[in-house]
């Protein structure tokens, strides 16, 4: 059964302060224990989320009732830096993000976040600055995110994105899963190994 395209992510969006988060502070590394993955979703940004000492919230974006229902994170310049870890991009779906608008990403971050259906986009710093700025200011704001277009759209603001080439293709077609890619392709990776003489 194939995966539906991604073609458009829609959504009220939460905008989330500061440069460089890492992956450590979008899952710290103490509830990477889980066999699965489910349930990572309330440990996303937990130590910035809860005070160390009190377990009070914070006054983080995420513990604010406004953004309770955003399905698109809004974020800096190098999202995902640090560990490569899996749990990052999982931790966020999880948690109920259907996409990532940012400055810029880290690279094993991005693949790990594609592979998931996790659209992360980038722009200018003036672009994501307006744009966090308007969610703050309305935060039920509808923002688009058009693969198609490479186009990001909130009320009276519109501007371009831009993503790998593989990635939105990836997206487009339905096609960004590595797994059930070779799965659907059983018969194909059999008759390619029984036509090698060097496969026993």
């Amino acid at each position: 059964m194939a995966i539906a395209p991604i073609t458009q992510v829609s959504g009220t969006a939460v905008p989330i302060p500061g440069a460089d988060i890492d992956t450590d502070r979008i899952i710290p590394a103490r509830f990477m224990k889980c066999v699965t993955f489910d349930g990572l979703g309330e440990y996303a940004f937990y130590d910035v989320r809860f005070d160390p000492e009190s377990g009070e919230k914070t006054d983080h974006p995420l513990n604010d009732e406004r953004f309770n229902s955003a399905s698109i994170l809004v974020a800096g310049i190098n999202f995902g830096c640090g560990s490569s870890r899996e749990h990052a991009p999982q931790s966020l779906t999880k948690y109920g993000f259907s996409a990532i608008i940012a400055e810029s990403f880290a690279e094993i971050f991005y693949g790990n976040s594609t592979t998931l259906g996790l659209p992360c986009v980038s722009s200018n710093r003036e672009n994501i600055d307006a744009l966090k700025a308007a969610c703050a200011e309305n935060p039920t704001l509808q923002v688009s995110i058009d693969l198609d277009t490479m186009t990001v759209t909130a009320g009276d603001l519109s501007f371009s994105v831009n993503m790998p080439a593989s990635a939105r293709q990836a997206l487009l077609a339905g096609k960004y899963d590595p797994i059930k890619e070779l799965l659907d392709n059983n018969d194909k990776i059999e008759a390619t190994a029984t036509s090698l003489s060097y496969v026993g």
